[in-house]
């Protein structure tokens, strides 16, 4: 295999919403009532019952210069066009050689307890999180079947009305939903209460994978306020961790054999010492802690339900043995800052080549189709979705990947001295985006 033979499927990227995401999806009051969208200042914000949120996705930040991807967008206008418009979308995925695409919300959080758990009047939040949804998936991933992956929002405060949206959103192909990692911090009960009951149920029952991204729950946290920037992000994706181990403890797995989750934008390299872990404290606790995973070690039921996914992660692709090969898949993470767009196939191919053909095809995309039911192949031939063949497209479109400045918020102070950005700089910033009502 070549590098423009790979066919890459990502299952972590990002859309911020377009104004009119609502128009075609609601009328009359129920429009009136939605979300809408706001310019003021020269930033772009949502209302909702009361409540203003940020407009654009975290650090959406893909085709600046290196140097800005501190700086935080404040308006469409400061992003590239493919953050919230599905035509460019297609193209900033074919010049970067990626065949498929599973993508997060932004307005509403990556699980949308940003907006809709959050709204007093609740009849009305799962009103328009249904809209969401048939905008999610009949208008974006509609406008390029094959391309685009389904994952829809779950009214989760409401059990009824979960089971009701799964069971709709099923009918309408789609296969995906998106959870908080720890319901217990939008203050519903912890996954281990028998609450979530019917929601297992029908999700099992619809075979729609769960994911869960890390920030949606639990926080990723930073040592202090003055720790520099880089250590935060070092251990972002690693922050999983903590939510890896609560549902890897979920009794409901043993009752559920077909249960799907992955663990969106966690990296690999962490999981086999995670799993050694795990079966060394089973082993050496279980007699008092009456934990029990049916017989089984950890890491087998690990292996068995969860999928990982990486950025850029050579060592875990090294010991791929002892990540799982058919539970790791690919994520781009599009548009946020760690995305190595537009060169995700040079930066994939030097960790994949010491790989069988077999296995890349696992990690770039069969791993992927089959956790979540996704077929592009049903809709392209195989040889038009390969990396060549989607770059050949994108260079006859003339996609433009030239770096563009295009401003927004600073971590640092007009005219401060060049220093060391600190947690606490990225926090004050994101906290003056936030109180803008």
């Amino acid at each position: 295999m070549k590098m423009e033979d790979m066919v890459i499927i990502s299952v972590d990227d990002h859309i911020s919403e377009p104004p009119d995401m609502f128009k075609k999806h609601l009328s009359g009051d129920d429009l009136a009532t939605a979300p809408t969208f706001v310019q003021k200042n020269g930033a772009d914000y949502w209302t909702y019952q009361g409540m203003t949120m940020t407009s654009v996705g975290l650090n959406a930040v893909v085709g600046r210069p290196a140097d800005e991807y501190g700086m935080e967008p404040q308006s469409l206008e400061q992003v590239r066009k493919g953050c919230y418009d599905p035509a460019a979308r297609l193209d900033d995925m074919n010049v970067n050689g990626i065949a498929g695409s599973l993508n997060f919300g932004s307005m509403g959080g990556f699980d949308g307890s940003r907006c809709f758990h959050k709204a007093p009047d609740k009849d009305l939040a799962v009103k328009h999180l249904r809209a969401y949804n048939d905008w999610h998936i009949l208008e974006w991933c509609g406008y390029a079947p094959g391309r685009f992956i389904p994952c829809a929002l779950l009214p989760t405060w409401d059990m009824k009305a979960t089971v009701e949206e799964i069971e709709r959103i099923a009918k309408l192909g789609c296969t995906g939903v998106t959870l908080s990692e720890n319901p217990t911090k939008i203050g519903l009960p912890s996954i281990h209460n028998a609450y979530w009951e019917p929601m297992w149920k029908a999700l099992v029952e619809n075979d729609i994978t769960i994911n869960l991204h890390i920030g949606s729950g639990n926080a990723a946290p930073h040592a202090s306020m003055e720790t520099p920037i880089e250590a935060w992000i070092t251990t972002m994706p690693m922050s999983i961790n903590v939510g890896a181990a609560d549902w890897l403890n979920l009794e409901a797995l043993k009752r559920y054999s077909d249960m799907k989750i992955i663990l969106s934008e966690s990296g690999i390299g962490w999981v086999p010492y995670f799993l050694e872990r795990a079966d060394f404290s089973h082993s050496r606790h279980h007699a008092w802690t009456n934990s029990d995973f049916g017989g089984k070690k950890p890491s087998d039921i690990f292996r068995k339900h969860f999928m990982t996914c990486f950025i850029d992660d050579a060592f875990g692709l090294k010991n791929l043995e002892d990540c799982g090969e058919d539970m790791v898949a690919y994520e781009c993470d599009y548009p946020h800052s760690d995305a190595l767009w537009p060169e995700v196939p040079e930066f994939l191919w030097k960790s994949v080549q010491h790989l069988t053909d077999e296995q890349i095809d696992k990690i770039t995309h069969k791993n992927a189709m089959r956790m979540l039911r996704f077929d592009p192949f049903k809709h392209h031939a195989r040889e038009e979705l390969t990396v060549g063949a989607l770059r050949a497209k994108a260079a006859a479109d003339g996609v433009d990947t030239t770096p563009l400045s295009s401003g927004g918020a600073a971590p640092l102070a007009e005219g401060e001295s060049k220093r060391t950005v600190t947690s606490g700089d990225i926090m004050k910033m994101f906290e003056k985006q936030a109180n803008v009502a």
